[in-house]
């Protein structure tokens, strides 16, 4: 029986993102991807070519603000191995407090900002 442990909204956001971890043989591999959504400990994130292995440690980069990156650690949690739309799930390490702030906080006024507006019926 799985819990769920997620705590808080989730928002679909796409950021541009980088994820930097070691392969088994200790090369650094990097890549970028986008944020599919935004949670509070974690993040789905998209990675077009190349995924880490579940239970790996990997840095989580958020560059949508280029003047202020946002970088924590995470570990990945679960894979989606779709060939067409590959995903991986990341819950956070460290850096929960920037990550809150500065990214879970500002995918949730990008959402709030996205709303239509309610129309007037005449």
């Amino acid at each position: 029986m799985s819990q769920e442990r997620r705590q808080g909204a989730r928002y679909p956001v796409s950021f541009p993102i980088r994820v930097k971890w070691k392969d088994e043989g200790g090369t650094t591999i990097m890549e970028e991807g986008l944020t599919e959504n935004i949670g509070i400990q974690g993040a789905l994130v998209y990675l077009p070519r190349k995924l880490p292995t579940v239970g790996s440690k990997v840095e989580l980069t958020v560059t949508e603000n280029a003047d202020d990156e946002i970088s924590v650690q995470a570990q990945v949690i679960r894979l989606e191995r779709n060939a067409a739309h590959p995903q991986v799930a990341l819950n956070l390490l460290d850096g929960m407090r920037a990550w809150k702030k500065k990214v879970w906080e500002f995918a949730g006024e990008t959402i709030a900002a996205e709303k239509p507006e309610e129309s007037d019926d005449w």
